[in-house]
C-alpha cells in the first residue's frame, strides 16, 4: 500500500507491523530493489519503502544531497509517528541515510548502511562527472551498460537475463535531471569529518565484488563511525538485497532488534 509523506512530498510502500524500518534505494535502482526482502521483514517491522526525492512519484528537491536528507527526514518523522526507527540504506540510499543521521541526531536508533562509504577516491568521484556528463550530451541510454555494470557483475548479468532487463527498464525509467544532480552530489561529497556526530549503532556492510562503492570504502566509513560493525557478503557486488536476498537477511537479522513479531 503506497502512502505520502513529509507534506505529500515523499511516495512510499508501507506492509507488515512492528517498529518502522525504512529501505532508502540506490541511484541505479528504485525500490523494487528490495522487493526479494521485504515479505520476511514485514514479519517483524512495519517496512517503509520510499521512493527517494525525484523518484517515481516523490517530488524532487534542489540543494543537493544536504537537501535530499532533510526530505527523508521529515518523512521519517512523519511515517515514524513517534516510534523509534530504524533506517537501510543501500547505494545512494546509503549517502541519504548517513547524511541524514548526521544532520539529524536522532533520526534513527540503527543504521544500516550497505554499500555505501563517507567519501569516494578521486577515481570514484570521477566516473560520476563522467556519467554526469554522457547522460547530458547522449541520454541515460548511453550509460545503461556502464550503470548495470555498476550493479551487478558480468556474470551474474549473464545469468539473469530477466532480472537485468527489469533493472535496465527501472534504470531508464529515472529523471535525467535528478540522476545528473545526484552523480555532482556524490561526486563533490566527503562526509569523513562529521562521522563522529553519529552516535547510533551502525551495520556497515559491503559486497565483495562491489566495483561501484568498494570495499576499501566501507571499511573507511565503519573505522570513522562510533558505534560501526563491519560485515563483507561474499560472492556479492553493489546489490546484495537483489543478488541474494536470503544472505543479505541473514547477514542483517543479528543487528536488528528482535521483535515481539519475529518471537511468535
Amino acid at each position: 500500500m503506497d502512502r505520502l509523506f513529509a507534506a505529500g512530498t515523499v511516495n512510499a510502500a508501507q506492509s507488515g507491523d512492528g517498529p518502522p524500518l525504512f529501505l532508502f534505494h540506490s541511484l541505479l535502482s528504485d525500490r523494487a530493489s528490495f522487493d526479494a526482502i521485504v515479505p520476511e521483514l514485514s514479519k517483524s517491522f512495519r517496512v517503509i519503502v520510499p521512493e527517494l526525492p525525484g523518484f517515481g512519484r516523490s517530488q524532487a528537491v534542489t540543494g543537493g544531497l544536504a537537501a535530499v536528507a532533510d526530505r527523508m527526514a521529515e518523512a521519517v518523522r512523519h511515517a515514524a509517528d513517534g516510534e523509534d526507527a530504524i533506517v537501510l540504506g543501500n547505494g545512494y540510499g546509503g549517502f541519504v541515510a548517513l547524511q541524514m543521521a548526521i544532520r539529524h541526531p536522532g533520526i534513527a536508533t540503527r543504521l544500516v548502511l550497505a554499500d555505501c562509504g563517507a567519501a569516494f577516491s578521486e577515481p570514484g568521484r570521477e566516473a560520476f562527472r563522467s556519467m554526469a556528463t554522457a547522460s547530458m550530451t547522449k541520454g541515460l541510454s548511453a550509460i545503461t551498460d556502464v550503470a548495470m555494470r555498476r550493479l551487478f557483475a558480468p556474470e551474474f548479468q549473464a545469468a539473469h537475463p530477466d532480472l537485468m532487463q527489469d533493472r535496465r527498464e527501472a534504470f531508464l525509467r529515472t529523471d535525467p535531471e535528478v540522476f545528473r544532480a545526484a552523480c555532482d552530489a556524490l561526486a563533490a561529497l566527503d562526509l569523513r569529518p562529521e562521522l563522529g556526530k553519529v552516535r547510533v549503532p551502525a551495520l556497515v556492510l559491503v559486497g565483495e565484488h562491489d566495483e561501484a562503492t568498494p570495499p576499501p570504502m566501507s571499511h573507511e566509513l565503519a573505522a570513522g563511525l562510533p558505534q560501526a560493525y563491519l560485515e563483507i557478503i561474499p560472492g556479492c557486488a553493489h546489490v546484495p538485497q537483489l543478488q541474494s536476498p536470503r544472505l543479505f537477511l541473514d547477514v542483517i537479522g543479528d543487528f536488528l532488534p528482535v521483535t515481539n513479531a519475529a518471537a511468535v
